[in-house]
């Protein structure tokens, strides 16, 4: 899946600007967006800001290589804009979200669409100044931001396909973040001049705080979060000077991912981390176990219909609405998640709405392991025991305390390898299945 914006492309040294592609609003699929016309309040925040995306997106962490991905996806949403991407290797995901006090002298509209950030517009935003007039145009030809005497036109842009089902993982990891850590601006500016360079060797430990900032540890620490491979916050060196504060979130306990967010003016960065280099959010899993649930895909028709690009989603008032318990409209949520159409934002703690154009058999193409799971139980592979259940026969899937797939344990080589931290796998689902979407506690 992916969305381009058709025409030539001229830019000159002294440009700054962004093509943006066909976008879709709440008036539907539009060629010529209008999501804000107006003046950027923290100019340098604003080109700093996408720069470290274009940069997280060029990079590839494991293994360094550069790319020549540079595409954010934009949403606007009424009082902010967000933009998203992924780095080249899938194992870090980076929000720019500038919020409504970072703009003046104009409404922000409503959408989602993508944007291109290539060279000639990455050199005209190093040139950016803190105190230069920077005017925004995001519509009619597409993204411009200008000073009065810059202005660029950029190239067609695309959105890689595997990307959406990573904005699917990192929703449903992200929705068990817990804060860890803040730091304050001095400690902040601090710890982000220490980090070290994206090529640099891959550094693991526990990210604790201290007096003067932020450092490693070699062992678990009360209030620490775990990071493999510090090098991979490196794109955030090139906003210290504008940096405000810092937050740390844990995505789980012990060895587990984690997401670093940085205060701006007018703006919050954050950059959400695999558990490992080398692993990528598009293959994570995380919304498996709602994926299952028997009337998940009807409960995400009627849900999608109630959504209107809102920036913080609120369930109860949802649930209302489509005459849903809460459970369900999670659950509907992350169905529309793993289609990249709504997001978890850790700091606000909800969901958030992104619209992309809607594929009704991505999530049978996107998940594997649920595909696999109907087939076996669709074969009848699942027989019950006294305190077990046997797929195929052969492998023993011992349920959790729960009434959901946490927890559970089964023989297959899958979760020797993996254990539960990359969801579920084929067989505990069929169990789950079998049991129509609902677990119950066993000894």
């Amino acid at each position: 899946m992916s969305r381009s914006f058709s025409g030539t492309s001229t830019a000159d040294d002294a440009g700054v600007g962004l093509a943006l592609a066909p976008a879709l609003t709440p008036r539907g699929l539009t060629s010529s967006p209008s999501f804000f016309h107006g003046f950027a309040t923290h100019p340098a925040v604003f080109a700093q800001g996408l720069l470290v995306l274009a940069d997280v997106t060029a990079t590839r962490y494991f293994q360094y290589t550069p790319s020549n991905l540079r595409d954010p996806v934009l949403t606007a949403q009424g009082d902010r804009l967000r933009a998203e991407c992924f780095s080249a290797c899938n194992g870090v995901y980076a929000r720019l979200d500038l919020l409504g006090s970072g703009f003046d002298g104009g409404d922000i509209g409503f959408g989602t669409t993508n944007v291109d950030v290539n060279a000639a517009m990455r050199s005209a935003l190093t040139k950016v100044r803190r105190t230069e007039l920077l005017h925004v145009d995001i519509g009619d030809d597409g993204l411009s931001v200008a000073t009065p005497d810059r202005q660029a036109h950029e190239r067609p842009v695309d959105m890689p396909d595997r990307w959406v089902r990573a904005l699917g993982n990192v929703a449903g990891m992200h929705r068990g973040a817990v804060a860890a850590f803040t730091l304050d601006r001095r400690r902040t500016r601090t710890f982000l001049g220490s980090l070290p360079h994206a090529t640099a060797a891959p550094q693991r430990g526990w990210l604790v705080p201290d007096r003067t900032g932020a450092r490693l540890s070699p062992r678990p620490a009360p209030g620490g979060v775990y990071i493999n491979g510090l090098h991979r916050l490196s794109a955030l060196k090139r906003l210290l000077v504008h940096a405000t504060g810092l937050t740390a979130y844990a995505l789980g306990v012990g060895e587990a991912p984690c997401i670093v967010e940085l205060d701006l003016p007018g703006a919050r960065l954050s950059l959400g981390l695999t558990e490992e280099p080398w692993r990528g959010f598009s293959g994570e899993g995380s919304l498996l176990e709602a994926l299952s649930a028997p009337t998940v895909l009807d409960d995400a028709d009627l849900v999608s219909a109630l959504l209107a690009f809102e920036p913080s989603i609120d369930v109860a008032r949802l649930g209302g609405d489509a005459d849903l318990p809460t459970q369900r409209v999670e659950g509907a949520l992350a169905v529309l998640a793993s289609s990249g159409r709504v997001g978890w934002d850790a700091h606000d703690a909800a969901w958030f709405h992104r619209e992309l154009p809607d594929d009704p058999d991505r999530v049978t193409k996107d998940n594997p392991r649920l595909v696999a799971a109907r087939r076996l139980v669709d074969d009848a592979a699942v027989t019950e025991s006294d305190d077990a259940w046997t797929v195929s026969g052969r492998y023993r899937v011992s349920l959790g305390p729960t009434s959901g797939v946490d927890g559970s344990r089964c023989t297959c080589a899958w979760y020797v390898k993996h254990g539960t931290d990359r969801g579920p796998c084929k067989h505990v689902l069929a169990v789950y299945l079998t049991c129509d979407g609902t677990i119950e506690e066993t000894s």
